[in-house]
């Protein structure tokens, strides 16, 4: 009988932020988005809430004139059209913001 020992090592898994893209089909807008999104998906977690399902009822009744809605990290960031400029932005001040607060 062998005895194995095993160690675990801690460390700070970076975890990516993430983006909420409110929908619904169809909706064009939504899937230009989509794919204007591509160069972004090594930089976040992209979530896709259908807000004309009946169990996002709320979402429906806030953003149904607005679609595609984006959030991240649960603050709004814009809507009606994707910015990729401002997504950009957006994304560097909060991989800054994780980077010093790992620094401390």
């Amino acid at each position: 009988m062998f005895l194995i020992k095993t160690r675990t090592f801690c460390s700070k898994v970076k975890r990516l932020p993430e983006l909420t893209l409110f929908t619904k089909d169809p909706c064009p807008l939504c899937d230009e988005a989509k794919e204007q999104l591509q160069p972004f998906k090594h930089r976040l977690r992209l979530q896709e809430v259908d807000i004309s399902d009946p169990i996002h009822r709320k979402f429906w009744l806030q953003y149904r004139f607005h679609i595609p809605v984006f959030h991240l990290n649960g603050t709004e960031i814009m809507r009606h059209r994707l910015d990729p400029e401002k997504l950009d932005l957006v994304l560097k001040e909060t991989e800054d913001r994780d980077r010093d607060q790992d620094q401390d």
